[in-house]
Formats: structure tokens, C-alpha cells, sequence
């Protein structure tokens, strides 16, 4: 078997870009359902619900477990690098979201006051963490896609 077809046959990497793309297509239609309005930048950015990293993660431990058994060397790594992203993602990146916002808002301050040096078009973006529920929504759906992905349903 080529690096290619054995690429393309990992199933824990499956899994992972399965438990992504499903978490972008979720996010892109909850954003259209609540916000009533398509935003296809939903479809591959970061933040809102549920958590595509989360998702992406989840899949691949709870796969890897699957495949390889949950006392496997795979399965292990794949769990911390889990816990790590998750919890990078509702803390660091969370704060960093709300960091932006405050910055774009004094920007936008600082322009109504007539400050001609600041730029109101570079904004820094606003969604790059989650919230807890985000992340739990992420988790909760990495681990059915590894579940229905094992066992065929």
C-alpha cells in the first residue's frame, strides 16, 4: 500500500476531518437559522456552536480508542492532545475573542472621535474561542461521529 492509500484509508484520520466538516456545516446553518442571514465564512472560521475543534479531536481520541483500544500508547495521546485543545479553546482563545471585541469597539471610538491614524477597517477578529456549552456541543459530536463511524451505523 502507497502513503496515499493508506492515507486516505485511516480511519482515525477519517474520523477527525469527518467530526471537522460536520462541525462547519453545523455552525454555518445554526448561524443562518439564528442570525437569518448565510455566512459562508461560518463554513471555515473559527468559533461559534458547536466547536469544530472540539468535534475534530473527540473524533479522533474516541476513534483511536476504538481501533487501537483505550489502553493503546494512540489512544492516549490523542486523549491529552483532546483535553489540551479543549481547554485552550474555552480559555486563551475564548479571552482572546473577547480581547478583540474591546479593541474593535475602542477603535471604533477613536474613529468617531476623528483620530486619522487608526485604521476602522483592520479589524482583529472577535470569534476564535468558545464557550463551555460550545465545547461540550463539539465534544458530544465527535464522539457519535466515532461511534457511528466504528460501528458502521
Amino acid at each position: 500500500m502507497n502513503i496515499f492509500d493508506a492515507i486516505i484509508h485511516n480511519r482515525i484520520l477519517i474520523a477527525g476531518v469527518l467530526g471537522w466538516a460536520t462541525a462547519q456545516v453545523l455552525k454555518l446553518l445554526i448561524h443562518l437559522i439564528v442570525n437569518r442571514k448565510l455566512s459562508w465564512e461560518r463554513l471555515i472560521g473559527d468559533g461559534g456552536m458547536p466547536s469544530a475543534h472540539s468535534a475534530t479531536v473527540t473524533a479522533v481520541a474516541a476513534t483511536a480508542g476504538m481501533e487501537c483500544g483505550f489502553d493503546s500508547p494512540v489512544f492516549a495521546v490523542a486523549a491529552i492532545l483532546a483535553i489540551i485543545v479543549m481547554h485552550d479553546a474555552m480559555g486563551v482563545r475564548l479571552e482572546a475573542g473577547k480581547q478583540a471585541q474591546v479593541i474593535n469597539e475602542m477603535i471604533q471610538t477613536f474613529v468617531k472621535l476623528g483620530d486619522t491614524k487608526i485604521s476602522a477597517e483592520t479589524k482583529l477578529k472577535e470569534f476564535v474561542g468558545h464557550t463551555p456549552i460550545q465545547v461540550f456541543a463539539g465534544f458530544l459530536l465527535g464522539l457519535l461521529i466515532a461511534i457511528l463511524f466504528c460501528t458502521g451505523a
